[in-house]
């Protein structure tokens, strides 16, 4: 039987380093003010010239690199972003265009901040299934053209970056017909429409088409109700995680690393309270990349590998949550 593994991660961040000083400005906030409410102490955005898959095709060749895959030999492209090149063609196209994969299927995921473990999801099944060999999930995001500079509550948070990771095809089995010992054991996905309206970008699409009318009253930038999202993060996240490990008979002990979705610090130390996740298990990089939306996953992930502080044989819990409302968990054995 097959089974998939992430068999190489990668990551880009653009140039420009964005400080707390130079977001706080427009606000009256202070650069420590900031740090204190967010846990950001900067973030980097995409300079004028820079596009959503510009950031996708470096952080998918780091992957290809790292798993030792020839960029165009991949056989489906499967990228996650809310802010796109373009409303169409997908920007999963764009990327396929520049790696060369001209036999590779492609396609963009929508769903917000947890678009990657969607996209993962997606990529193991078609790999269990063989359909495909070798899937390239990535999260590109460029939220900073999608701010309001004076509204407090998102001005400050966002960051612009991509991650990516190559999935590929394993034998259930080992030559020695032992169990593989690594892989994607379960990713579980959620989604409540219901509360659609807590992270939104109002306008530019058939309900609300772009207008003066909409330029002007700023609908076509990210709006947040902070209060509900924090609470709704915290709960839906820790009973998600809760659930799946009690689906896989395993305990918060038994997990090497947490890698979540980076959306602040206090959600962070919220869930790693809920969950008695001790701090050496939970892996975060908010403080200097911020929150870069789907891509803050795979970006946090590709840090940790990096920095060693996820090993072969490791088990990671993966945790999402973000517009849609959606929300995702996940369990690696690395």
């Amino acid at each position: 039987m097959l089974t998939s593994r992430i068999a190489g991660t990668g990551s880009y961040l653009p140039p420009r380093v964005v400080t707390n000083e130079e977001v706080g400005r427009p606000l009256a906030m202070s650069g420590e003010a900031i740090r204190r409410l967010t846990g950001v102490q900067a973030r980097q955005w995409a300079t004028d010239d820079m596009t959503t898959s510009d950031l996708a095709e470096q952080a998918a060749r780091h992957a290809c690199e790292a798993a030792g895959v020839e960029p165009a030999s991949v056989d489906a492209i499967l990228v996650s972003t809310t802010s796109p090149d373009m409303g169409f063609p997908s920007t999963a196209c764009q990327v396929q265009r520049r790696l060369g994969a001209r036999e590779a299927a492609a396609f963009d995921v929508v769903a917000s901040c947890s678009g990657f473990l969607y996209g993962l999801s997606m990529a193991d099944r078609f790999v269990r299934a063989g359909q495909y060999g070798t899937c390239l999930v990535i999260a590109a995001e460029i939220k900073s053209r999608f701010l309001n500079q004076t509204d407090r509550t998102t001005a400050v948070l966002f960051g612009d970056g991509a991650g990516a990771a190559i999935v590929v095809a394993e034998h259930q089995r080992n030559a020695a017909g032992a169990i593989a010992p690594r892989g994607v054991l379960g990713v579980r996905l959620y989604a409540d429409g219901r509360r659609h309206g807590v992270i939104t970008v109002p306008a530019g699409g058939s309900r609300l088409p772009a207008s003066p009318e909409t330029l002007k009253a700023g609908l076509h930038t990210l709006q947040i109700q902070g209060g509900p999202v924090y609470r709704l993060a915290v709960r839906r996240l820790a009973d998600a995680v809760g659930a799946l490990l009690k689906e896989f008979g395993l305990r918060v002990e038994d997990l090497d690393q947490a890698v979540f979705h980076q959306a602040n610090q206090r959600i962070l130390t919220a869930l790693a309270r809920r969950l008695r996740l001790p701090d050496d298990k939970l892996w975060s990089v908010i403080r200097a990349v911020g929150n870069t939306s789907s891509a803050s996953l795979p970006i946090a992930l590709d840090q940790a590998v990096r920095a060693q502080r996820l090993r072969a044989g490791d088990l990671a819990l993966l945790g999402t949550f973000g517009g849609g409302l959606t929300w995702a968990t996940g369990l690696v054995r690395w």
